[in-house]
Order: structure tokens, then sequence, then C-alpha cells
């Protein structure tokens, strides 16, 4: 009796009983249907997960030679300028040494356009739930941020094998797929997880930011004028690329450490080393500061151009694959 009492009181209530976290919100009376957001999230978040993931593809197109440097940095802690001249010299000079800054391209071009659609749609998708319901609707962006990051995490390990395969094209061009054949005879295809561990903490330590950097700046940069007029297509271009520009300085100066330790794992010739170990070896080499800052600047001028394309390209695309 007392419980059938309770329970007609709970179906009373005017205001919503909250379950669970903000990610699962439902109530015993009121707010939106849980299957009807979710299917709003999916419609909302798929186009712009596809939109993120064509203006990756052409980034990656446009950008790849300042990858590859960063992680042939990242591998071995040379300049940029040191690391230009190895990777030219390694292809042979004139045409093939250009194209030796795209080895892993066909990867590359795999991974970096699956990678971006997780992460576009976890933020898209994740923001659809939250501000669907008056419990979550008024969190700080940071905050939503978080859990766009978890999800974004997890897509990222689903990719680590495509990963491995173009990190080591990458670093060792030539040599990558031997070296890489030796090591799946050595350990099997655990090996592809290689670094892992790494790419899920760098991942949510590197997306956070970047998100949180964005959402913030989108909900307090101005979109008109003074005297309320809308900004024009050029000036609403140059917001999205100081949106993107900012968000991945700050995501790179955060994550770069653990990129490092991670690349350098995953690309190492001995697959049972350890994360411990390979910190080691790099401050033997270069010091803490090489743990912390190897290829650093070549990655802010990459990512920040990146960033700034990245930007523009997909809320540029966005509207045309979801028009309002």
């Amino acid at each position: 009796m007392e419980s059938h009492r309770l329970y007609s009181q709970l179906l009373a209530r005017k205001e919503p009983v909250v379950y669970a976290s903000p990610m699962l919100v439902c109530s015993a009376s009121e707010g939106p249907d849980l299957i009807a957001v979710l299917k709003k999230a999916a419609a909302r978040a798929l186009p712009s997960g596809a939109a993120g993931g064509v203006a990756m593809g052409l980034n990656i197109l446009c950008l790849m030679w300042l990858r590859t440097t960063v992680n042939y940095q990242y591998r071995y802690g040379t300049g940029t300028l040191t690391a230009i001249g190895a990777l030219y010299k390694d292809g042979g000079g004139g045409i093939a040494g250009v194209a030796r800054f795209y080895r892993g391209l066909v990867p590359a071009l795999m991974q970096g356009p699956l990678s971006r659609f997780g992460d576009t749609a976890a933020n898209t998708g994740t923001l659809v739930i939250l501000d669907s319901y008056a419990q979550t609707k008024d969190l700080a962006a940071p905050v939503k941020t978080a859990f766009c990051s978890i999800t974004a995490a997890s897509w990222r390990l689903f990719l680590m094998p495509i990963d491995t395969w173009k990190t080591t094209m990458q670093t060792e061009g030539s040599k990558g797929i031997a070296l890489l054949v030796e090591k799946l005879k050595l350990k099997g295809p655990i090996i592809l997880y290689n670094g892992g561990y790494g790419a899920i903490v760098a991942n949510i330590v590197g997306y956070y930011p970047w998100f949180a950097t964005y959402n913030t700046l989108n909900d307090v940069l101005p979109t008109t004028h003074a005297d309320g007029s809308p900004y024009s297509g050029v000036e609403k271009l140059g917001r999205r690329a100081f949106q993107g520009f900012c968000a991945s300085a700050v995501s790179d100066c955060t994550s770069n450490s653990i990129r490092v330790v991670k690349v350098y794992k995953q690309t190492h010739p001995d697959p049972t080393i350890t994360y411990v170990q390979c910190a080691q070896q790099i401050i033997a080499q270069d010091g803490v500061m090489g743990l912390l800052g190897r290829g650093l600047g070549t990655k802010l001028i990459s990512n920040g151009i990146q960033g700034a394309m990245f930007s523009v390209l997909w809320k540029t695309i966005e509207p045309m694959l979801f028009p309002k």
C-alpha cells in the first residue's frame, strides 16, 4: 500500500523526476520523449558528422605534408626544417621526395574523415540531447563538452588499426609496411592497437579543450554588428576561422606530450615497449622539454591552419546537408 501511495504521488508531480546522469534524462510526468530526442540527435548529428568528414578529407589533401612532419618529429625529435629535409631525402629528392610527405595518404583519407565524423557527430548529437532537457540545457559549454569527449574517444579507439597503419607509413616511409608486418608476426593483430590507451587519453585531453574552446567562443563572440545587422559572409568565415584557430592552439598545448608518447610507442620496432619506457627514452634523448615540446611548433602551425580551414569548411558544408 505504501509503495502504491508513493507511486501515485510520483505520477501526480508537476515537476519532472530525474534519473541517472545528464546524458540520459527522463521524467515520470513531463519532459521530452527520450526516443524522440535520440531521433532528433541522430538526424542532427549525422549531417554534421558528414560535413566534418568531408571538411577533414579536404584538409588532409592540402596539409598532409605538415602532419607527416609532425609525426616524424614525434618519433625522432628533430627540428621542423631538419625533419622536412630528412623526409625529402628519405624519399630520394625531386618528385619522389615530395611524395614522401604523402606516405600513408590512403589510410589518412580513411582515418581522418572517419575520426572527424565521430568527433563532430558526438559533439552535435550530445549537445542536442543535453539541450532537449531543462535539467541540462543551461549547463556551461565546457561541462557539455565533457560528455562529448567520452563518445569521441571510444570512436577513435575503434579506428586505431587505420591510425597505426597511417602513422607507421608517415614515420618510416618505404620501410613502414615491412616493420608493421614484422610486428604482426611477433604479437599478432593486437599490435595494431599499440598506443591505444595513449590515443584515448590524448583524444579526451585534446578533444575536450578543442570543442570547449570552440563552443565557448561560439557562445560569446558576436554574430551581428552593434546596430543589429547580421555579419556578412566574409565576416562569418572570419569568425569561424578564429574559433577554429584558437580551439586548435589550446588543444595542441594540452595534449602534445601524450601524443608524443603515443606515436613513439605506436611506431617503435619493439612491440612490447611500455609507455613508461617510451617516456624515459624520449627524456634521455631530448630532456623533459623534448617530451613536452616535440613537434609542438610545427603542430601549432599545422593545426592552426587546419583548425581554421576545418571550422570554415565544416560550417559551410553543414547547411548544404542540413538546410534549416
